[in-house]
């Protein structure tokens, strides 16, 4: 890093709900935080077009508008939004360095880790024009809206079977689409959809894969098409004459394929990560339940948390992470007075 970098008190790297939580709380501590919107601005709640389990908005909002408001929020307060993606954090000197993709390096005493987890997607047609439209990551978030509707989940997971079993509650049917024949979810979530199945809510299309999802943004998903084949994995076989290729009529899509956390450039850090990539930190009781294994770095939201991965869930988890950076620098500022008196007095 270079010795002319920018130094900033605090930086937050993510503008979602936790990053943008966190920048309010920060700024309002007088802690001047610049916010780095990271590889997606705004976080997955900007794929949401109707938010409508946030507190306080009892008619719904959409996800841009929340994500708008609270970047609002945060520079009224003194926080510094800007474009910039971090590729690299070093913490083996202090202050810590922070690179960004376009070559722009900062200093910082404290560092909040809120770059989120993106959900993985297949890249079939209809992907991207469809989601928030009728195509979701997130069952919990937007399955209400699709009440009466025969549904399809993507997933072979443990995240896949309770989704599933959550849309039950709206759906007229969920159908539950996996490329091979064994699922990977533990035998409890397997057994909970059996049950679903011998009730007639839940239907499971084996050795299947979703190959495109048809309608629009302003009618929402009608029909999709699927490929089966009795040996898994149709997608790689659509030319053998095994391979059933067909088109099935839903009004809702979900993924439950898993999720990527934004974690690449703490890599060459102490901070501690599980097998997965998701940041761990202190959690528990008490103060610094957002602290990693390297004093002054924490972490917030999606990033950390792989289970929740709710709007409100991020946003508590950011404003620890605030509190947590502020303490943390009030500490080391006391540290410094004392040492400098120290020196003084010698």
């Amino acid at each position: 890093m270079t010795e002319d970098a920018d130094h900033r008190r605090l930086i937050v790297a993510g503008t979602g709900i936790a990053g943008l939580s966190a920048a309010i709380y920060a700024a309002r501590s007088n802690n001047e935080p610049l916010v780095l919107e990271g590889v997606e601005p705004g976080g997955q709640l900007t794929l949401t077009t109707d938010v409508a389990n946030y507190p306080g908005f009892p008619d719904g909002i959409g996800g841009p508008e929340l994500v708008n408001n609270m970047k609002e929020q945060a520079e009224q307060f003194g926080a510094e939004l800007d474009h910039g993606v971090v590729v690299d954090v070093d913490d083996d000197s202090r202050p810590f360095g922070v690179e960004l993709r376009d070559g722009t390096v900062y200093t910082c005493d404290a560092f909040i880790a809120a770059s989120g987890a993106s959900a993985r997607t297949l890249g079939v047609p209809g992907e991207d024009e469809l989601m928030g439209y009728g195509l979701s990551t997130c069952a919990t978030c937007d399955g209400a809206f699709f009440r009466g509707e025969e549904m399809l989940v993507v997933g072979g997971g443990d995240a896949a079977m309770e989704e599933a079993t959550f849309l039950t509650k709206f759906a007229s049917t969920v159908h539950i689409v996996h490329r091979r024949e064994a699922f990977r979810a533990e035998e409890h979530w397997v057994d909970r959809v059996t049950e679903q199945v011998e009730a007639g809510d839940i239907e499971i299309h084996r050795n299947t894969e979703l190959l495109e999802i048809h309608g629009s943004p302003e009618d929402g998903v009608d029909r999709v098409t699927l490929a089966e084949n009795p040996e898994g994995y149709p997608s790689e076989k659509l030319d053998d004459p095994d391979t059933d290729t067909y088109e099935f009529d839903v009004g809702a899509v979900f993924y439950a394929i898993g999720h990527t956390p934004n974690t690449e450039y703490l890599e060459g850090t102490d901070v501690q990560t599980d097998e997965d990539g998701y940041i761990r930190t202190e959690g528990g009781r008490g103060a610094g339940q957002t602290e990693t294994d390297v004093p002054g770095i924490f972490g917030a939201g999606d990033v950390v948390d792989f289970y929740y991965q709710q709007a409100v869930t991020a946003g508590g988890m950011g404003a620890k992470a605030a509190i947590d950076a502020d303490e943390y620098l009030e500490e080391e500022a006391r540290s410094t007075s004392v040492e400098a008196e120290a020196a003084a007095d010698d």
